[in-house]
């Protein structure tokens, strides 16, 4: 059971943001570091990606491990309430980024994707940016 009311749930659902939350700026922040200059949410791109490197062909999405469902993360579990909406509507998110993704491979974009517990260690997501970006 929800230890929350209803209107406090509401409240805080509502500051959950899509753009610019901590995990992106924590990528933004390596990339920075790194010399590497990129655009943010793309609009013209399927998906809006995160971060957009034009010239190289690649967008990066930062994924939230609950909103994206990250399999094996502790953060994937599902809420105890309203269970079957919470379901369709996790599902619904990863549907349809399946189908941003195959939308930017099939007009020739790099995706990566970079979960939101990958950013917890800033040597380990510095090294697997090197590598995307190398290659």
């Amino acid at each position: 059971m929800d230890t929350l009311t209803q209107e406090q749930r509401t409240r805080c659902m509502s500051r959950i943001k899509s753009k610019n939350t901590k995990p992106e700026i924590i990528v933004r922040k390596v990339l920075t570091k790194l010399g590497y200059r990129y655009r943010l949410h793309v609009k013209i791109l399927p998906g809006k990606p995160d971060i957009v490197f034009s010239k190289r062909k690649l967008v990066i999405f930062i994924n939230g491990c609950f909103w994206h469902q990250h399999q094996g993360c502790k953060r994937q579990s599902l809420p105890k309430t309203n269970t079957e909406y919470w379901h369709n509507k996790l599902q619904r998110n990863i549907e349809k980024q399946k189908k941003d993704i195959d939308e930017l491979i099939s007009l020739k974009w790099k995706v990566t994707i970079i979960w939101e517990c990958d950013t917890r260690n800033e040597e380990v997501l510095t090294t697997s940016l090197k590598e995307v970006l190398r290659g």
